[in-house]
């Protein structure tokens, strides 16, 4: 098991007046590792990871991203400032901040977080190390599973419409964010982590600006073709929102090494669910594509 650490909020501030706040492990010279929460997460999500991957010598940057970041919230009612080629480029901008510019560096994403590291993945296949998703499949899987005939992936994917509702932040965050608290706990997250994550999303503005992400790309189609970067794809086979057809297909959207771990018995959040056996898996990994 990884030591535990202290993490502290250090904000990443840009010229253009953006400000993340992330959390930071590792030696300043580590390998950069860059990691993606999910909906409706936070840099807290990655709080058992960050002291096991600085343990075995990387630098660790977990952001809170667009929009959860106090510092990067433009205007949630204007779709662009939260599409998907914005939200790539606060990735690589992250990178090139937390580590030597233009080196390359390795990209985990969960959920949400995990369609953002596909996208920059095919983007700027040549400034990754490694890609590791958890639960969200390649674009193009989770699309045709989407038009599948027999219905699954759609009525798992169900809530994404309601999430284009204006009503939804209002909704979520009633009688003390009880329906987000709900949710997060049936999803088997732990109870101090629900309040970790309501301390990111319990305002009023944070929710309205990470449900606008849903908004900037309603129908979460994509783009994005094959993946050139060594990717290691996890799935919990009791994931509600990931059927197996869309995580089974997706080693077909992937040209280079490909590793599927179908985590038995796991749900939506594996790294809340089983933190040590993801640790396990990263480290694994990013071992296999350290430039060490």
């Amino acid at each position: 098991m990884a030591k535990s650490l202290d993490l502290t909020t250090q904000l990443v501030a840009f010229e253009d007046g953006r400000s993340f706040s992330t959390w930071q492990a590792g030696p300043a010279d580590g390998e950069l590792v860059l990691l993606l929460h999910g909906f409706p997460q936070s840099r807290h999500s990655w709080r058992t990871q960050l002291p096991a991957l600085a343990e075995a010598g990387y630098r660790a940057v977990a952001p809170d991203q667009r929009g959860y970041s106090a510092g990067v919230r433009p205007d949630p009612a204007q779709p662009a400032n939260y599409g998907l080629d914005v939200l790539v480029q606060d990735v690589v901008d992250l990178a090139d901040a937390c580590g030597p510019a233009g080196r390359p560096f390795h990209l985990v994403g969960h959920d949400w977080g995990g369609m953002v590291a596909w996208a920059t993945a095919f983007a700027h296949p040549t400034r990754l190390r490694s890609l590791a998703v958890l639960s969200r499949p390649h674009p193009a899987a989770f699309a045709a599973s989407l038009a599948g005939d027999d219905g699954d992936q759609r009525h798992r994917s169900r809530h994404h419409r309601a999430f284009l509702d204006g009503d939804t932040a209002s909704l979520l965050l009633a009688d003390g964010a009880a329906r987000l608290r709900r949710l997060l706990l049936e999803g088997r997250v732990p109870a101090p982590t629900v309040e970790d994550y309501l301390s990111v999303l319990g305002e009023h503005q944070a929710m309205e600006a990470a449900l606008a992400w849903y908004r900037a790309t309603p129908s979460l189609a994509a783009p994005i073709g094959s993946i050139d970067v060594p990717t290691l794809y996890v799935w919990g086979n009791e994931d509600p929102s990931v059927g197996r057809a869309a995580a089974e297909a997706t080693g077909m959207h992937v040209v280079a090494p490909y590793h599927f771990v179908e985590l038995e018995g796991v749900g939506h959040f594996a790294s809340d669910e089983q933190p040590e056996r993801v640790n396990e898996l990263l480290l694994e990994h990013l071992s296999q594509r350290s430039a060490r």
